[in-house]
């Protein structure tokens, strides 16, 4: 479907492609710094649905809204929730990487928690419903990763 963006809608979707890009990088060089293999997948996980909101916003952009299919989600973007992580009851991590962990874990749940907020002015001022759609899908797909990390925070004690 193609669309005409407003410079409003341009600008705000560059604000948010920038947002996208910036958690690509960081999920991607968090994940080669984390110490526990548990969280290396989860913010593997997160990378790789942070690159095909990228895709999307990218897409619309271009003037073409991605189709919702019948799942709810649009083009190549996942709808599935992110799983909880168990929590690991014999945990051998050292206090150190542990601290290490927690401190990425902090931050990146920060950055999930404002661009989340900055999903809804976006949302809010686009004409489009369909592309409207395609970002409250994008923004609860953020929020889900926040949940993620909180879940996996708190699994390890660390919130």
């Amino acid at each position: 479907m193609s669309i005409t963006l407003s410079n409003k809608e341009k600008m705000l979707l560059e604000d948010q492609k920038t947002h996208e890009q910036m958690c690509v990088e960081k999920y991607t060089n968090y994940s080669n710094q984390a110490k526990d293999p548990q969280l290396k997948q989860l913010f593997d996980k997160n990378a790789n649905s942070e690159q095909q909101h990228l895709n999307s916003i990218n897409s619309i952009l271009s003037g073409q809204v991605p189709q919702m299919n019948a799942g709810g989600s649009a083009g190549s973007m996942s709808s599935n929730a992110a799983a909880a992580p168990a929590a690991n009851s014999t945990n051998a991590q050292s206090g150190m990487s542990n601290v290490c962990d927690s401190e990425l874990c902090k931050d990146m749940l920060m950055t999930e928690k404002y661009i989340s907020g900055a999903y809804d002015t976006t949302i809010f001022e686009f004409r489009d419903s369909n592309a409207r759609d395609v970002l409250n899908h994008i923004q609860k797909e953020e929020q889900q990763h926040g949940e993620s990390i909180y879940n996996y925070m708190s699994s390890k004690g660390m919130y």
